[in-house]
């Protein structure tokens, strides 16, 4: 089978049949592509022509690029051709698997950076208007802005969602009480406790911006909208969050992501179950929600060292 023929297929295989997300996908075409690309400048299009060692060859070139790429970034290209490779087999297109002896690179176990309780305090009360403060007349048009920006923001640490999830929301999920309801990878739906904080912020923007800022553009379900009244997008989330990272002065970086890791952190460090965060943050497996555990024990390790008489 052509290579452009069987990626195209592929590709339709994990979206839809897998159902795996937009942005999962988009990644898997950009790595098969490089691919494709490799293997079209040594003359092979076709599947059947593709060797063990041809595999290596490119497996060993990405891995000596300058710069180095990153561990993570090598395993993802290596989990991008084994399962192009693996789905030709169950097609019956290929007998053979090119790519069995493939072994991705070990990625160095980084701890996630989460905020502390204070440093959360200062991007919400930096993000916009408490959900209590009433709009001026003079500003009326920031202060829509700043109250759904608190909403975006109040929701992420409030849940630990991922930043495509928030966005991806309908008007219809938040309106069943105290719990979101939330559509993860692989379209897995689940369901998360919202605290009144979040739920107060939600509250003032449903019905003193969202009205607004809906009348600027086409109807949309879409819970969160930009200023022109479009859906918010993943990128202008994490620009509202850099800006309020800004106008509180945390210098270190912060992107939607550390709210997700610093609600896992916090929950554990509040004695939280670790099975209960792996199903609040929708991780198919605890080892992956485990990392956090790390970070809640080098918390109590520096309490120890310091509070204990005889620790040093």
């Amino acid at each position: 089978m052509r290579l452009d023929r069987a990626v195209d297929e592929y590709l339709r295989h994990i979206s839809i049949e897998r159902g795996l997300s937009d942005h999962t996908v988009a990644a898997y075409r950009r790595d098969l592509a490089g691919y494709l690309t490799w293997l079209h400048g040594r003359g092979i299009d076709d599947s059947r022509e593709i060797t063990s060692a041809l595999v290596a060859e490119f497996a060993a070139e990405k891995a000596s690029a300058q710069p180095p790429p990153a561990a993570s970034s090598l395993a993802r290209f290596q989990s991008s051709v084994r399962g192009l490779h693996r789905h030709l087999i169950r097609e019956g297109i290929a007998a053979d698997d090119p790519s069995g002896r493939l072994r991705p690179p070990k990625a160095a176990r980084r701890l996630p950076k989460a905020l502390t309780i204070d440093q959360v305090e200062q991007l919400l009360d930096a993000s916009g208007p408490a959900p209590s403060t009433e709009a001026s007349e003079g500003g009326a048009s920031a202060d829509i802005v700043a109250i759904r920006d608190r909403a975006l923001i109040e929701l992420l640490y409030a849940t630990g969602a991922r930043v495509s999830e928030i966005v991806q929301l309908d008007v219809d999920d938040v309106s069943h009480g105290d719990v979101l309801r939330v559509r993860g990878k692989g379209s897995k739906e689940r369901i998360i406790p919202v605290g009144s904080y979040a739920r107060s912020a939600l509250e003032a923007y449903l019905t003193r911006a969202r009205p607004e800022l809906s009348r600027r553009g086409r109807a949309s379900p879409r819970l969160f909208l930009g200023a022109r009244g479009a859906p918010l997008s993943r990128q202008s989330a994490w620009l509202v969050i850099r800006g309020a990272a800004e106008r509180a002065g945390l210098t270190a970086h912060i992107s939607p992501h550390t709210l997700r890791h610093s609600f896992a952190t916090h929950l554990l460090q509040g004695g939280a179950d670790v099975r209960v965060v792996q199903e609040l943050l929708g991780h198919a497996s605890v080892a992956t929600t485990q990392i956090y555990t790390h970070v809640s024990v080098d918390a109590l390790r520096d309490v120890y060292a310091t509070s204990h008489p005889r620790a040093r």
